[in-house]
């Protein structure tokens, strides 16, 4: 799909040295890529980058020099390893500070919880200097915005939390949709007149999803994704039209 003036786009930085260890697997990759895309945000980048100050800094200034959204997930707890704030900062020339309302509504649910507000919990109201919050409904500690750069937390619950919270300061454009158009025919028989259709229909992404192994035996998933109507229409009837001239048969035709 070609840029256009209403297009709006967003990259997602993964933060975390267990995400690339294997550890942990990343939830909140599908639940942002789909929540985004409904509000008419394209998801066009991911990176993960481990708990290290340079990479995080060069990572979010790369991306947020290209897209419209920046989103950050991980690395904004109380340990020692929870440095996202602090590189955040750093990528945008800001001091790290103490959030002052962030600081008062924490120590407010300590206190009001018989808990010590420690130097670790007062950790997670470090903020660049300026940042505006992002609440989070699940637990207090909030997630934060600079300019166009979103810092939610890893934890799958409270990152979608904060998502919803951040929904309302997205300026969304089209959204994508798709159609996707199941056959037995094979790739290796697909691949020459797929192209073709997709010269036809530049401003649409056709893509082909091989499968093995289903109860009814192998086949492929030919899926088209575009923000226009038209554009979706024409060129799923073209891959219907091209089955069939392949002898081939239809399994599904669904729009989503």
């Amino acid at each position: 799909m070609s840029d256009s003036s209403d297009t709006v786009t967003a990259a997602l930085c993964i933060i975390g040295n267990e995400i690339l260890s294997g550890r942990v697997q990343d939830a909140n990759l599908a639940f942002l890529g789909q929540g985004l895309n409904e509000v008419g945000v394209q998801l066009r980048e991911v990176r993960v980058v481990p708990d290290i100050e340079d990479e995080i800094v060069a990572a979010v200034n790369a991306l947020r020099a290209r897209y419209t959204y920046v989103f950050t997930t991980g690395g904004i707890g109380p340990t020692h390893d929870d440095i996202t704030p602090e590189s955040v900062a750093k990528a945008f020339g800001r001091r790290a500070v103490h959030h002052p309302v962030a600081y008062a509504r924490l120590e407010e649910w300590y206190r009001n919880n018989d808990r010590e507000f420690t130097e670790a919990r007062k950790r997670m109201t470090l903020m660049p200097e300026g940042a505006e919050l992002v609440d989070n409904a699940v637990s207090i500690a909030p997630g934060f915005r600079v300019e166009n750069v979103f810092v939610m937390a890893g934890v799958p619950q409270i990152m979608r939390a904060m998502f919803e919270a951040a929904k309302p300061l997205l300026r969304g454009g089209k959204s994508v949709r798709s159609r996707t158009i199941g056959t037995r025919v094979v790739e290796g028989v697909l691949a020459g007149p797929l192209g073709e259709i997709q010269k036809r229909f530049p401003h649409s992404d056709i893509g082909s999803y091989p499968y093995y192994g289903a109860p009814g035996g192998n086949g492929v998933n030919l899926v088209v994704r575009s923000t226009d109507p038209g554009d979706l229409d024409g060129a799923g009837d073209a891959i219907l039209a091209m089955i069939r001239d392949l002898g081939g048969d239809v399994l599904d035709d669904v729009r989503g």
